[in-house]
């Protein structure tokens, strides 16, 4: 039986990706942070399948002992700090996790056992600014945030200990991916679950940034497909993961307030302090050598992903009121 190790697994990505592989058969552990709460709720359904251990990317012995006592044959490395806005207001936190946590993973490999193959949760946040449209794996980055300068910087160790010391080590480059399971801070989450709230009077209005922002939008259920995908080859490589075709913010507001049966244009408003600093304006993934050598491609559209989310959130704020629970 095959051991995997995912970090990050409590997350969106994580909790798919424990699915996928144990549904492969693989003995599944994650990693996870000790801290005075914890939240399992997106893998509360699989609890009693996999092991979690207690590590941190802060902490470079612990993530030693912890591929000593599990002896996996792969990491996924999906933990980071991965809200954007957050990454402006804690840049230096951004780059201990996101950028030389990957690094204190790679060398904890190198340490251990080099013939373990790594997988490193890249960003189409490293494309920024961006120099040609639709974006592939030769695309120059210039990235807008500080997280995705960590997240460049993550990448580009890979590349080097893939380089240096023969490892396999393979990174993603994933465009944006959603889901129920998505964080509530995260802007189509954000706009989902204010638009079942607004529909069930908790709400009055919503409040964005710049609404014609574009970004390629897939399911994060398809993407971790993809991620396994990476592992499996006989060699290692990066691969950009996407839909290649983009929506605006505007796109998602439209389809999601058509879906609560509301007009958007009653209830949202924008706010020029939600806008980013430096703004990322147009994403589209060129995903050709995904669908070439891992015969991959996304296969939720964006409208029925959005769909999905909001019939998600109804249900959930339904749940809510039903309780007396507050929803925040």
């Amino acid at each position: 039986m095959k051991k995997a190790l995912v970090t990050g697994i409590t997350g969106q990505d994580g909790s798919y990706l424990a699915e996928l592989l144990l549904e492969k058969g693989y003995e599944v552990h994650g990693m996870v942070r000790r801290t005075s709460v914890e939240k399992f709720d997106r893998i509360e359904h699989i609890l009693n399948k996999i092991h979690l251990h207690p590590a941190d990317l802060l902490d470079q012995m612990s993530i030693v002992n912890l591929l000593t006592s599990v002896r996996p044959q792969e990491v996924y490395n999906l933990a980071a700090q991965t809200f954007v806005p957050t990454s402006w207001q804690q840049p230096l936190l951004t780059g201990e996790f996101t950028a030389l946590g990957v690094t204190r993973i790679l060398e904890a490999i190198r340490l251990v056992d080099k013939s373990i193959k790594f997988y490193q949760a890249s960003s189409s946040e490293m494309f920024g600014k961006v120099k040609q449209t639709p974006q592939n794996e030769e695309t120059p980055f210039h990235p807008r945030s500080p997280y995705g300068v960590a997240k460049v910087y993550g990448h580009f160790i890979t590349v080097n200990y893939r380089e240096s010391y023969d490892m396999f080590c393979a990174s993603g480059i994933l465009f944006n991916h959603e889901s129920p399971r998505r964080g509530k801070e995260f802007v189509t989450r954000k706009v989902t679950l204010s638009a079942a709230r607004i529909k069930h009077g908790l709400q009055d209005k919503l409040k964005l940034g710049n609404l014609d922002a574009q970004r390629d939008w897939g399911f994060a259920g398809d993407y971790v497909k993809a991620m396994h995908l990476m592992l499996q080859q006989d060699q290692p490589q990066d691969f950009v993961v996407g839909t290649g075709i983009s929506h605006t913010v505007r796109d998602l507001v439209e389809i999601t307030f058509e879906r609560v049966g509301l007009d958007h244009k009653k209830y949202v408003e924008t706010d020029p302090a939600l806008a980013r600093p430096a703004e990322v304006q147009h994403l589209r993934a060129d995903t050709s050598r995904a669908k070439k050598v891992l015969k991959w491609k996304a296969e939720v559209p964006f409208e029925k992903l959005i769909e999905m989310m909001v019939d998600s959130d109804m249900k959930l704020v339904q749940e809510a009121a039903r309780k007396g629970v507050p929803l925040v």
